[in-house]
């Protein structure tokens, strides 16, 4: 058996590092020197295409670290398949600055979008995996987890769908993501 608390700390550590890492391409190019405030200006808005990207990667990657730590289990260990698992999991995750700045370097050519939701599409479906292997988990987490993994599927297919129609705006599908708390919410309620 694995400490739990052991996984948790280097789970921590890759997210805090991912999600700081999404951001060093969303910056001003070093030969940039505004003679006025309004070329300034134009220069900031047209990191929107690098900063859409940084801003659903952290959120992802967000609701991803959110999810895992409210995914209740009695376990206080793990066994030696569940961590291979979450160690390709992972992978996957530090994988997302890269494929962040690739998409949002060329988020107007499909295959930097098949990138970025491959990537996205492969954290949920190893993520679906660890699901069904943790120890002891509460009904209701499970569905909520399962919920959320699916929505970011699905929501990755249809920007991949999007990208063969108009590649620029396909990025967009993946903003559905953000519905998940949403979804959490009104499904507990329901309850």
């Amino acid at each position: 058996m694995y400490p739990r608390t052991r996984l948790d700390a280097l789970t921590d550590g890759i997210f805090a590092v991912a999600m700081t890492l999404l951001v060093l391409d969303v910056r001003l190019p070093d030969d940039l020197h505004p003679r006025d405030a309004a070329e300034l200006l134009r220069a900031l808005f047209g990191l929107m295409p690098k900063f859409l990207p940084y801003v659903i990667s952290f959120g992802v990657l967000g609701l991803r670290w959110l999810r895992g730590i409210e995914l209740r289990s009695d376990g206080e260990g793990f066994g030696r398949e569940y961590v291979y698992w979450w160690l390709l999991y992972l992978l996957l995750i530090t994988c997302v600055p890269f494929s962040a700045i690739v998409v949002g370097r060329f988020a107007n050519l499909a295959p930097a979008i098949w990138l970025y939701a491959g990537n996205i599409i492969l954290i949920s479906a190893v993520g679906l995996r660890l699901v069904a292997l943790v120890p002891r988990v509460e009904p209701g987490d499970l569905l909520d987890h399962q919920v959320s993994l699916i929505l970011m599927i699905l929501s990755s297919v249809l920007a991949i769908s999007l990208s063969f129609v108009n590649p620029s705006q396909a990025l967009w599908a993946l903003v559905l993501n953000f519905a998940s708390p949403a979804i959490k919410s009104r499904r507990r309620k329901l309850s």
